[in-house]
C-alpha cells in the first residue's frame, strides 16, 4: 500500500496499488468461483447458456456490491477516519479468517438451479463479502470505478472458469481455493498496518 501523510493531521492515507486491488479481486471471485463450480458440476444442459448467465450474475453483483460499501461509508468516514488503519486490518482479517474457516464446515446438499430467483440469490450471497471490501476501499482512498469494475470483470472470469474446469476438477475440494482466498485477506490486513 502506497502510504502518505495528510496535512494538518496525524492520519495516514493511503490506497490500495492495482496489484492489491487485482488480489482483493481474486479473494473475492473465489467465492464465485466455488458456487459455479459446484453448479458446472450438476448442471449437464444448456451449459454454455447456464455457465454465461451465472457468470454475468455473480460478476454484476460482485462489482455493485462494493459501491454499496463505499458509498454507506462516505456518510461516516469522518468519524473513522482516525482509525481506518485498524478497521481495514480487522475486515480484511476478519474476511480472511472467515474464509479458511468455512472452508473446513460441512456444507449442505442445496438443490442447484439456473432461475433468475436463483441467479440473484446465488449472486446476493457470494456477494456479502464484497460490500465489505468497499468499505476498506474508501478508508484506503482507493478509487471506486476502477475497483469495482477489476472486482466485477474478475468475479466473472472466475466464476466462467469455475463452471467450466468442473468437469476436470471433480476431485479437487472447493476447501483449498477457499483456503487459498483466505490466506490473500490476510495477507492484505497484516500489509495495511505494516
Amino acid at each position: 500500500m502506497s502510504i502518505t501523510a495528510s496535512r494538518g493531521t496525524d492520519c495516514l492515507r493511503w490506497k490500495l496499488s492495482l496489484v492489491e486491488i487485482i488480489a482483493l479481486a481474486v479473494a473475492m471471485g473465489i467465492d464465485c468461483m466455488v458456487v459455479s463450480f459446484s453448479q458446472g458440476l450438476v448442471l449437464n444442459s444448456n451449459r454454455l447458456k447456464n455457465s454465461l448467465a451465472l457468470a454475468l450474475t455473480m460478476g454484476l453483483c460482485q462489482g455493485i456490491m462494493p459501491c454499496f460499501g463505499y458509498l454507506g461509508t462516505e456518510m461516516i468516514s469522518k468519524y473513522v477516519a482516525p482509525y481506518s488503519k485498524w478497521l481495514v486490518f480487522t475486515i480484511f482479517m476478519f474476511l480472511g479468517v472467515k474464509f479458511i474457516y468455512e472452508a473446513f464446515q460441512e456444507k449442505e446438499e442445496k438443490i442447484c438451479c439456473i432461475d433468475f430467483k436463483c441467479l440473484m440469490l446465488m449472486g446476493i450471497a457470494t456477494s456479502i463479502d464484497a460490500f465489505a471490501s468497499g468499505i476498506t476501499l474508501k478508508l484506503t482512498h482507493t478509487p471506486l470505478l476502477l475497483s469495482a469494475v477489476i472486482i466485477g470483470l474478475m468475479s466473472w472470469w472466475m466464476s466462467l472458469k469455475g463452471f467450466w474446469l468442473a468437469v476436470f476438477f471433480q476431485k479437487l475440494p472447493s476447501k483449498f481455493l477457499e483456503i487459498a482466498g483466505g490466506i490473500i485477506l490476510i495477507v492484505m490486513a497484516i500489509s495495511a498496518i505494516i
